[in-house]
């Protein structure tokens, strides 16, 4: 299958004319390095403006880029979205740690470690359940988080929330429908709320993404919306059914996060001739639809519960999804499959978000299925995805709580409805220790912040776990506040606060020292 390079088109604007430069880091996973060429693309932080150049460093504020022409430009932090400047404060915490530059980051003379940050969608700023925050809590056996406030009307739902800017963004089923809903992120108090779908549905899994002045969320049934942040009001929309002939393959529910990469929104239809698609992000016009052809025969086809995630394996910008045949990798430039694996899937649902590093793609499923561990490598214009091992059920299987890679060590809940805590060596699948019951019972969500798992047990515990390799360590746990139903909504962590979804209920913790 012929594989490009994944060179995206954006438009001029107040950010600088248009170019085109390549920014090369060095990946390292498992001890086997690997050199992916990345289009860094920069975005206003409205979202109107985007412009492609090389990082320099981050100084007095401002972020120096080098343009094709060699000359450099800066830009302040502040005017750039909020994944710039998630990713610009994350090179130079890597730079500030690597000694000896192998982490392909150009040295800053500052770093922005400890700043409030935003958790703007899915699984935090790089979608990896990872928060960039330091001088939070250690011990909350000796000092436990402290209720900050709760806030109501959110409505039914399993949907986390996101964090960006004044403002906090989640989805909610209420009588009029399905809606999207923003909170003041001081005092959680409702904002505005906005019905999207007015069919009846039972529930909304969907966790939104909120891009400079757009949000976006998709209901239960696979309608996608673009909102205003300002005030809720509807942009556009696409029907996945409708639209696309989308399908899930099984019956809870569409529950992706749509990712928004530089102009466009990436979602998952779900259809045989639109398995992905690419829409232009303000006005929802289709860029490209990925045809993924059945690569499965054991597992239904269509769209899995999972969200995608960017990788820059082998050099080609892409997407990497599991959906109800397996995991595939399809290429940001135009949509084209590049490789897909079947064994991860299972028949019932492919729900947990799959961990890039490199070349390197890790994936897990419930129902009795594993994990694997896979290496993309380049074969001519082509891309195979090889085995580098597959974990039997037994020594592993997440299913929905999500999994975190700090390292090369790789912390997660395991077991089918179950959360036992785990550590497993990434390279080689060793179990490093676990897995265990832990402090709460049955399914556990998963995040990550300065040295520490945050664990969010179904039973409504809330448990501090030590990211430590080589010993389990918990760290203290709490009963939340409220617990309507299954403690399903993932954590997030954005300054200094911890956020705690239940149905209609939202709870805001201190976490800061």
């Amino acid at each position: 299958m012929r594989v490009d390079d994944a060179v995206r088109q954006v438009s001029s604007g107040t950010m600088g004319r248009l170019v085109v430069l390549s920014l090369v880091f060095a990946f390292a996973s498992a001890g086997r390095g690997t050199l992916g060429e990345e289009l860094r693309t920069w975005t206003s932080r409205d979202g109107k403006y985007s412009m492609e150049g090389e990082f320099l460093k981050l100084q007095g504020g401002k972020v120096h880029l080098r343009r094709k022409d060699g000359k450099e430009i800066e830009v302040p932090l502040s005017r750039l979205s909020a994944a710039d400047r998630q990713w610009v404060r994350k090179a130079v915490r890597s730079a500030k740690r690597s000694s000896n530059g192998d982490a392909g980051v150009p040295a800053a003379k500052s770093a922005p470690v400890g700043e409030p940050s935003e958790w703007h969608q899915w699984r935090g700023p790089d979608r990896d359940g990872k928060s960039p925050e330091k001088g939070l809590l250690q011990d909350w056996n000796e000092t436990p988080p402290k209720l900050v406030w709760s806030a109501h009307g959110l409505g039914r739902g399993r949907s986390s929330v996101v964090v960006s800017g004044d403002k906090i963004f989640t989805m909610g089923v209420f009588d009029e429908g399905t809606c999207l809903v923003a909170l003041k992120s001081s005092d959680g108090l409702v904002v505005w709320k906005t019905p999207i779908e007015s069919e009846r549905a039972s529930m909304v899994n969907c966790t939104p993404t909120a891009d400079g002045d757009l949000v976006y969320g998709v209901t239960f049934k696979g309608t996608l919306a673009c909102a205003k942040v300002a005030d809720g009001s509807v942009v556009w929309k696409k029907s996945f059914p409708r639209d696309f002939g989308g399908k899930m393959m099984s019956q809870w529910g569409y529950a992706e996060s749509p990712l928004v990469d530089g102009d466009r929104v990436i979602v998952t239809p779900g259809a045989s001739r639109a398995m992905m698609v690419a829409l232009d992000k303000r006005t929802g016009r289709v860029i490209w639809k990925s045809a993924v052809p059945d690569f499965n025969r054991r597992t239904p086809n269509g769209a899995g519960y999972a969200s995608a995630v960017i990788s820059n394996a082998c050099g080609v910008r892409q997407y990497v999804q599991l959906v109800g045949d397996g995991l595939i990798g399809v290429a940001a430039r135009d949509g084209r499959p590049l490789w897909a694996y079947p064994r991860i899937a299972n028949s019932t649902a492919n729900i947990s978000t799959p961990i890039v590093r490199g070349d390197y793609v890790f994936a897990s499923t419930g129902y009795q299925t594993g994990a694997a561990l896979i290496r993309l490598v380049r074969r001519g214009n082509a891309i195979d995805p090889r085995e580098v091992y597959f974990l039997p059920h037994d020594r592993f299987q997440n299913h929905h709580g999500g999994m975190v890679l700090v390292g090369e060590y790789l912390f997660a809940g395991h077991g089918h409805n179950q959360g036992f805590p785990i550590c497993i060596h990434l390279p080689t699948g060793r179990t490093m220790w676990g897995p265990g019951r832990g402090p709460g019972r049955r399914s556990a969500a998963v995040a990550y912040a300065d040295g520490n798992l945050y664990f969010r047990y179904e039973d409504g515990t809330m448990a501090l776990i030590e990211a430590n390799p080589k010993t389990y360590r918990s760290k203290g746990s709490f009963r939340i506040a409220t617990h309507h139903a299954e403690s399903w909504p993932h954590p997030v962590i954005a300054g200094g606060k911890l956020y705690l979804r239940d149905q209609d209920d939202l709870h805001c913790y201190d976490i800061a020292q």
